[in-house]
């Protein structure tokens, strides 16, 4: 006899579960294969995994979609304050501006380059930096810098904190939302296997070859081990 497996997917769940209670309700009352109270409750859970599903999966959609747009203005804030900082340094180089106002903006009077602006936090920290820097230097009798001003970078930087605030709300509701699905996994999966022991106990002392065919009707799926031997009803013919 091949040996059985539970289902590993949703969708397989879903499959094992339509089936069992397809085939019980074929059955007359006092004849059940399956008992009621284990049908009933299938019934009852298949309704809520479905509505967890459909709830998980448009969340995860809404992150993706969400995700793409957040990117963008991910990029807009970095290219926005690391253009404002490579403005700043050549006017600083130029003699426009004195080096040590530098220091207004946390960067170091004596470096030139642009910070490392390849994380989120970093983008947090240094746009921070930026515009207070600006802020100061202009209150110090300083000339703003234009292309870009920083009310334009304020803005990108503005919009990404936003976004970011949100994202964090997508990403967290996704989680639950996954956590709760993989809660219910569990729970069906007893479900499945409480019908499946059933199923096989009723059908324990039938003939191999029927005893699959029944079984199978109920969503049982089996795998033939390497090598073995498929069944056929000439099984069912041997003394």
């Amino acid at each position: 006899m091949p040996y059985r497996r539970l289902p590993n997917t949703d969708q397989a769940r879903l499959r094992a579960l339509r089936t069992a209670i397809q085939q019980s309700d074929k059955e007359n009352y006092g004849d059940q294969t399956v008992s009621f109270k284990t049908i009933n409750e299938a019934k009852n859970y298949l309704g809520g995994f479905e509505k967890q599903l459909i709830q998980y999966q448009q969340m995860l959609q809404s992150q993706v979609s969400a995700n793409k747009h957040y990117q963008q203005i991910v990029h807009n804030a970095r290219l926005y304050i690391s253009h404002f900082i490579q403005v700043f340094n050549l006017s600083v180089i130029r003699g426009d501006i004195k080096k040590e106002h530098k220091l207004f903006y946390h960067l170091d009077p004596n470096i030139h380059t642009v910070p490392d602006l390849s994380t989120e936090a970093a983008l947090l920290n240094w746009g921070k930096c930026i515009i207070d820097g600006e802020n100061e230097r202009l209150r110090n009798g300083g000339l703003p810098i234009y292309n870009p001003t920083i009310a334009k970078v304020k803005v990108h930087y503005e919009v990404f904190k936003e976004y970011k605030s949100t994202q964090k709300l997508h990403q967290n509701t996704t989680t639950r939302n996954w956590e709760e699905l993989v809660n219910l996994r569990a729970k069906g999966d007893m479900i499945i296997l409480d019908i499946w022991n059933q199923v096989e106990a009723k059908y324990k002392e039938v003939e191999p070859y029927t005893r699959l065919l029944k079984c199978k009707a109920y969503g049982l799926v089996y795998y033939y081990r390497k090598g073995e031997k498929k069944l056929t009803g000439a099984n069912d013919l041997v003394i």
